[in-house]
């Protein structure tokens, strides 16, 4: 199997995650469990001070391979799985995280994002989540993370996207830049924190999560479980039927 990602320790305690799965970056199954567990463990050592996860080519992460569940819907438990533990392992680090995107921001890249610590996005960026119009639930709690309750039902309800100057003005990402500089930009602000005494940090980003509003991790939970139900309907099926044959869909 292909590598779906790659990651490195640099010297001054910065990690890099960087996913590369090409055409658009939408990991499958196996893709995302191996994330969470790449994550989690860098997250484990000691030398890590902080993670920053980007990726290779036109977007950030497209979520799913909606291909290989078209194939096997049964695989959507497994999905599933993997994408609540890629979350998880990002919001739930022991070190701050960073996620760095460009391009579309989808699906199980708005769960990064929304679970990361701080978000970094090149001028060209844009946010949504299509679940709708694939046939599937998940990353609401996410992208509330991010917008709030309104802007987040509009876009969910709609599908359509947001742009990086309007998350910006919204207040759910932290910096807009031209995509050339998005790597460095992401390294520096990453170095910054990676300078200050470890322990604190670390303390930190546990007391920081301990006083957010809910629990991120069952609010996805819960809708995980309505994405399961909707597998379960003849809609979701065709839904994902048109987006392999790059079609309507027809209800």
């Amino acid at each position: 199997m292909t590598q779906q990602f790659s990651s490195q320790v640099h010297d001054n305690g910065v990690a890099e995650v960087v996913l590369n799965r090409p055409p658009v970056n939408a990991l499958n199954a196996a893709g995302w469990r191996g994330l969470a567990a790449e994550i989690e463990a860098l997250g484990l050592r000691p030398e890590v001070r902080v993670i920053v996860v980007r990726a290779e080519g036109r977007g950030f992460c497209a979520g799913v391979d909606i291909k290989e569940l078209a194939s096997n819907d049964k695989l959507i438990v497994d999905v599933n799985a993997g994408n609540y533990a890629t979350f998880k392992a990002v919001h739930l680090n022991k070190v701050p995280v960073i996620a760095a995107v460009q391009g579309f921001v989808l699906g199980g890249g708005i769960g990064i994002c929304g679970a990361a610590d701080i978000v970094i996005a090149a001028d060209d960026a844009t946010f949504g989540l299509p679940e709708v119009d694939r046939g599937a639930m998940g990353g609401a709690a996410h992208l509330q993370r991010m917008f709030g309750v309104q802007k987040t039902r509009y876009l969910f309800f709609t599908g359509e996207m947001i742009g990086a100057p309007e998350a910006l003005r919204l207040g759910a990402i932290e910096r807009v830049v031209p995509r050339e500089q998005l790597r460095d930009t992401a390294l520096e602000i990453a170095a910054k924190i990676a300078a200050k005494s470890p322990a604190m940090v670390r303390i930190a980003k546990e007391a920081l999560t301990g006083i957010e509003d809910g629990n991120l991790e069952d609010k996805y939970r819960w809708e995980q479980g309505f994405t399961l139900q909707a597998y379960m309907s003849p809609d979701s099926s065709e839904t994902r039927a048109a987006f392999v044959e790059k079609r309507d869909a027809k209800f």
